[in-house]
């Protein structure tokens, strides 16, 4: 079971969305975790951290959702490992929440974002709503880029055109492919680097608000 913090819901609304947020390379669960006072107060958030230690792929003390290679390339073996990690975490969440969780949605930051949309790529119709911010769409074998793997998912796809980390090239190239198999995909650009801004977070909440259908104070 992968280890996580759980930024429980202000106020009760058995209807809101729970929000499972992965941090990016190097980081831990603690990152993404700062991010619950800035969500509405009845959503809930779980940000469990990477299985793989960052140490040794020379991503310092942090932890790593899989081993970048170039562009948008990774070794297989390693995201395969998240992947099937991400299945077991996803399939506890009644348990780790002791209730029943509303309308998941599962995004998360850079490398993060990245394994999110990997994850609603190979697990059709298990996330309905995906978060990719600064992230990339991995080219693997693992990761099949068709209309019956975005099925039934909707993206949010945020980017900083500034991004020197995961360049903006690469966000365009990735929203092209998800385009041409017909996903449902909206984007959100800002002149920032690798970062979320606060335009973009509250842009992703009024998306996921419009496609709940639960309002942020429900």
């Amino acid at each position: 079971m992968l280890e996580f913090m759980v930024h429980a819901a202000r106020e009760e609304s058995g209807q809101s969305p729970t929000l499972v947020l992965l941090h990016g390379r190097g980081s831990d669960m603690h990152d993404l975790h700062q991010l619950g006072p800035l969500l509405p107060p009845t959503w809930t958030l779980v940000t469990p951290r990477a299985p793989h230690a960052g140490m040794p792929w020379g991503y310092g003390p942090g932890w790593a959702w899989y081993r970048y290679v170039a562009g948008d390339r990774v070794v297989d073996e390693t995201l395969g490992t998240s992947l099937a990690e991400l299945e077991a975490f996803v399939g506890s969440l009644p348990e780790i929440l002791d209730v029943p969780p509303g309308p998941l949605v599962l995004g998360g930051f850079s490398q993060g974002g990245t394994s999110a949309t990997a994850y609603a790529l190979t697990h059709p119709g298990k996330v309905g709503l995906v978060l990719n911010l600064s992230g990339f769409l991995v080219d693997s074998p693992l990761v099949p880029v068709t209309p019956d793997a975005a099925a039934g998912t909707d993206f949010f796809w945020g980017h900083g055109e500034a991004d020197r980390a995961i360049p903006f090239a690469l966000a365009e190239k990735g929203r092209g492919s998800l385009e041409d198999i017909g996903a449902a995909l909206t984007v959100f650009d800002h002149p920032g680097g690798h970062t979320i801004t606060r335009e973009e977070l509250d842009a992703a909440v009024q998306w996921i608000t419009e496609r709940t259908g639960v309002s942020p104070r429900e």
